[in-house]
């Protein structure tokens, strides 16, 4: 098997995006405002909270865009809210050939929105399509992450070739999983950036969509009532989440490839291949040489290993995760399921997640 996983930030790229995250928060507040834990409810003239304001034009400035808006509903309530400002009910929307998560199915089905598939991994597949419905298709819509193990696509060539073809047609992109740990949408030339805070170390619900002015002030007009403002507090809670998780998501990436090394280089008995994938977030894929993923992920959970997410790269998450493999690589080969499993190291070293690994081998095969 050949995985595809996405390009990960190195430590000191990461350290320097924190900076401009730090610096361009010392643009829009004063020092005392950075000590407040935010203010309630729809100020006169703004509709909004005022650090809410602040923490948006922070977002906007870090990731190179006009403007951002933060949404409740985390990822799926930002790329949903993308979604209804890109188009309209029975319009039609360019998608990668592929299953769409879950969520996103429902929000395109709910507006009745009509789906045109091509490969984005294949320029001419891209072409054909374009070039077929280019009087019918009013919106592109990317995901960052691997949606099949065999995805291959880089974002930047996606967009650039959908924007030769389908000119100023709205992009956006679903940069779950894929923010601060590698350029998003919106930095590559997208209209629309959405992506979720609580995978970024920040509050439970809140989402962000980033990107064109035009875009996200049509956003911001739709979450008009109290209850769909993102509170200062939470705003803030987001800023400091986006201060922390470039330099602690890059390490998680560089530990990842690190275990698959080790393990490749034979270091666990037992053990077939292992492979770095984005099956979501990014993830080391260990492949046995017997069928043994299921006693294994049994064992796990009393070696100190998680047994689920909480939202696969949350604040809550700290140790390792042992898990079953993701659907879309059961359905590649149901056989998977049974020799491998999916670990994400979260904020685990390398000696941490190969000791539980050998200790969990040791017991499975050892019978007790």
């Amino acid at each position: 098997m050949k995985t595809y996983p996405l390009y990960s930030r190195r430590f000191e790229e990461a350290r320097d995006l924190q900076f401009k995250v730090v610096d361009a928060a010392t643009r829009h507040f004063a020092g005392q405002d950075t000590l407040d834990l935010g203010d309630l409810g729809v100020h006169a003239g703004t509709n909004r909270p005022l650090q809410t304001i602040r923490v948006e034009r922070v977002f906007a400035d870090v990731f190179d865009a006009e403007d951002a808006v933060l949404v409740r509903g985390a990822g799926t309530g930002a790329l949903r809210w993308a979604i209804v400002a890109a188009l309209r009910p029975g319009e039609t929307v360019l998608v990668h050939d592929a299953p769409i998560y879950p969520t996103t199915k429902v929000s395109l089905d709910t507006m009745g929105v009509r789906i045109v598939e091509a490969d984005f991994n294949d320029d001419a597949s891209i072409a054909a399509a374009c070039a077929a419905h280019k009087s019918e298709i009013k919106a592109a819509l990317i995901q960052h992450s691997r949606q099949t193990p065999d995805d291959s696509y880089e974002l930047r060539h996606v967009v650039e070739t959908l924007r030769d073809a389908l000119g100023d047609v709205p992009i956006v992109t679903d940069d779950n999983y894929a923010a601060t740990k590698t350029p998003i949408g919106c930095e590559l030339g997208a209209d629309l950036s959405t992506f979720s805070c609580f995978k970024l170390l920040g509050p439970e619900g809140v989402g962000v969509a980033v990107g064109r002015r035009a875009l996200v002030g049509q956003i911001r007009k739709m979450q008009y009532s109290g209850g769909s403002q993102v509170q200062g507090h939470e705003a803030m809670a987001a800023l400091r989440g986006l201060i922390y998780a470039p330099v602690a998501l890059s390490i998680t990436g560089a530990v990842c490839h690190e275990v698959a090394d080790r393990l490749n280089a034979g270091e666990l008995e037992h053990v077939r291949a292992a492979y770095v994938a984005n099956a979501e977030s990014k993830a080391v894929l260990v492949e046995f040489d017997d069928d043994i993923a299921g006693r294994l992920l049994e064992l796990a959970p009393a070696h100190g290993a998680a047994p689920h997410p909480v939202g696969c790269e949350s604040r809550y998450e700290f140790v390792p995760m042992f898990y079953r493999i993701s659907a879309t690589f059961r359905a590649k080969d149901p056989t998977w399921q049974r020799r491998m499993i999916r670990i994400n190291v979260m904020r685990s070293g390398p000696d941490t997640v190969i000791r539980i690994l050998r200790e969990l081998i040791g017991e499975v095969y050892s019978g007790s």
